[in-house]
């Protein structure tokens, strides 16, 4: 299978993952194009509670072990489930309680990215 379809199946499975746990405000920032960018692909969403942030992080995890026999290559932020990071190298996912997502607004310091928002 190519690269490309491995890292689509893997951003298609993570997305699956998060509306399973009523994760909110999705978008995946596609920073391909942009030079020295830390990752090809970058998924932002929303949780209300520290419980839930940590849910959507255990259900990414778990999900695309279970489907795709994939692990993540980092995971920090679990301490305190403000901003759990889950990376996947070519696919990073940032998982914010709301507070968390507007005061680091990640999406605006990647202004450059293409922005898809992800309808639930």
């Amino acid at each position: 299978m190519s690269k490309i379809n491995e890292k689509q199946q893997l951003v298609d499975k993570i997305i699956e993952a998060i509306q399973d746990t009523k994760g909110e405000d999705i978008q995946i920032l596609d920073l391909s194009h942009i030079e020295n960018s830390v990752a090809d692909t970058f998924i932002v969403c929303s949780g209300n509670s520290n419980t839930q942030v940590s849910a959507i992080a255990g259900n990414i995890e778990k999900k695309v072990r279970n489907e795709l026999h994939d692990r993540p290559w980092h995971v920090e932020g679990t301490e305190s489930s403000l901003w759990v990071l889950v990376d996947y190298i070519s696919v990073v996912v940032h998982i914010f309680q709301r507070h968390t997502r507007e005061y680091y607004d990640i999406e605006s310091l990647w202004g450059d990215a293409k922005v898809t928002k992800v309808e639930s």
